[in-house]
């Protein structure tokens, strides 16, 4: 009776930590909407109350026409995308060959694209920068595409190499018995499979890409280029004591990636837990 007790609430722990790790997450960005909807005065006296009355011109004094939002969330939109479609169109192939062909030297490229790892994107701002100036890259959103991409290849081919590797030989042999070559393979049969984990890849790339700072504010200097986290800066110095319109802003440029987070969330979690194929 007591182990079928124990048993019954043994999830009790997990559920608990799991709220509370919930819970954490969820205040900041709870605090940061429910701050957009106040006066400021409500924000200096009570910051952490319910608001009284909710203020929604506040949002839209930031989304009302000719506001430069709008085009700093399409600048982030096309880099978010460009950066994707690209980061899936030179890793998907990359981490096919590291996976499933065998090559002399295989293991040494891979520990190549691994050795990326180890090199953030702020050691290399010198280097970067003088790259970009001469490729003609300045102001301009592939200024910023190109070098995400670079820095998230080795992350990329890491996941989506072991992900590769876990697809039984078996299921490619039967494909080639049925007349399909490796790339008709690659494209019809492990694609398609790996889709949980070019999502898990793709949600990391949109995150990154979504909140990077460093990139835009070293290539960019054309106003009308700006994404939204040059732009949120530029926001909260143009409203310095308006803190409810900043917490506006700040709450309608983290709305799309949540949305995504969110749509795609089946996805990930598919992504993370999938260690192999039944079939």
């Amino acid at each position: 009776m007591q182990v079928a007790i124990k048993r019954q609430w043994s999830w009790l722990p997990a559920f608990a930590v799991c709220c509370v790790v919930a819970t954490i997450i969820l205040i900041p960005l709870i605090a940061t909407f429910s701050g957009g909807l106040r006066t400021n005065g409500e924000l200096l006296t009570a910051p952490f109350s319910i608001p009284r009355t909710l203020h929604w011109e506040n949002f839209g004094r930031v989304l009302a026409a000719g506001s430069p939002f709008w085009g700093e969330i399409i600048n982030s939109l096309l880099t978010v995308v460009g950066t994707v479609a690209l980061l899936l169109t030179v890793a998907c192939p990359a981490a096919f060959v590291l996976a499933r062909i065998s090559f002399r030297g295989r293991e040494v490229i891979f520990n190549f694209f691994l050795f990326g790892l180890l090199f953030p994107l702020t050691v290399a701002v010198l280097p970067l920068y003088i790259t970009i100036r001469s490729l003609g890259l300045l102001d301009s959103l592939w200024g910023i595409i190109l070098p995400q991409v670079a820095f998230a290849l080795p992350t990329t081919i890491l996941i989506l190499r072991n992900f590769f590797r876990a697809i039984p030989i078996e299921l490619e042999d039967a494909a080639t018995i049925d007349g399909a070559s490796r790339p008709v393979f690659f494209w019809r049969v492990l694609l398609p499979l790996a889709r949980p984990a070019m999502s898990v890849v793709s949600i990391l790339a949109v995150v990154s890409s979504w909140n990077n700072f460093l990139l835009p504010l070293l290539v960019l200097t054309d106003q009308s280029q700006w994404t939204l986290p040059l732009g949120a800066t530029q926001f909260q110095q143009q409203y310095a004591t308006d803190w409810a319109s900043v917490l506006a802003f700040i709450t309608l440029a983290m709305l799309p990636a949540i949305l995504i987070y969110l749509i795609a969330e089946r996805q990930i979690v598919a992504g993370l837990t999938a260690g192999a194929v039944k079939g």
